[in-house]
């Protein structure tokens, strides 16, 4: 484990799974992924349809310091886009400013 970062809460082949995520990882539109846990560790790598990528940082955030470049690194167009889906795909599930998330950040090795 790196001492930095707390246990992993999941397995890095988790990370990207929605297929229009995979797809605007593979086009280079995606570049990050917020989880609610440590999927992965800096350094690690991960493979999507055959192409790896290296995740290059993992740092906390809150979700109410999301701006519209983050929702765009998340593939999405902007933040509204972004919440709309995340509320939609959590049912039950409300936006919290305060709730903080761990931000995965990649790069495609090509």
């Amino acid at each position: 484990m790196n001492n930095n970062y707390p246990e992993k809460t999941c397995h890095i082949d988790r990370l990207v799974t929605h297929p229009k995520l995979v797809a605007a990882a593979l086009s280079g539109q995606k570049t990050q992924q917020r989880r609610d846990g440590i999927y992965a560790y800096p350094g690690e790598t991960f493979e999507l349809e055959g192409t790896t990528f290296t995740v290059t940082a993992v740092e906390r955030q809150s979700l109410g310091d999301m701006t519209d470049a983050d929702a765009q690194a998340e593939g999405y167009p902007n933040l509204d886009a972004y919440k709309d889906l995340i509320l939609r795909m959590h049912a039950g599930m409300t936006w919290n400013n305060d709730s903080l998330v761990w931000v995965h950040s990649f790069k495609r090795n090509d």
